[in-house]
């Protein structure tokens, strides 16, 4: 009797066990899907974005500074800011969007909500 008490408290143990690995699982999953993945699109995007400048696109920078591009090399941009023309160099990775970019994603969130 006590050594089928002790088989039936192991076996119950051990699907606990398995339980609980398969929650972590579930949760790593849902963690991915809602929190990493998305980030890694966005990361992508931004960078295909900065990858795709060339002259004549009005960017924002992260500092807030606006301006259309006048040249691009491979690691630098030099934009205008204005009409008084003060021209300004800063590294691809300053620049946070792109007026299409803003465009884009304006429509989308339109569309969205229609």
């Amino acid at each position: 009797m006590t050594l089928l008490l002790t088989a039936d408290a192991a076996a119950a143990a051990g699907g606990g066990m398995g339980q609980m690995i398969l929650m972590l699982v579930l949760m790593f999953a849902v963690l991915y899907f809602l929190m990493i993945r998305p980030e890694n699109k966005r990361k992508k995007k931004t960078e295909e974005m900065r990858n795709s400048l060339s002259v004549g696109d009005e960017i924002v920078t992260i500092g807030g500074i606006t301006g259309k591009i006048v040249q691009v090399t491979e690691e630098t941009i030099t934009f205008e800011t204005g009409e008084d023309r003060v021209r300004i160099q800063a590294k691809k990775w300053s620049v946070s969007t792109t007026a299409k970019m803003e465009a884009a994603e304006a429509e989308a969130k339109n569309k969205k909500r229609k």
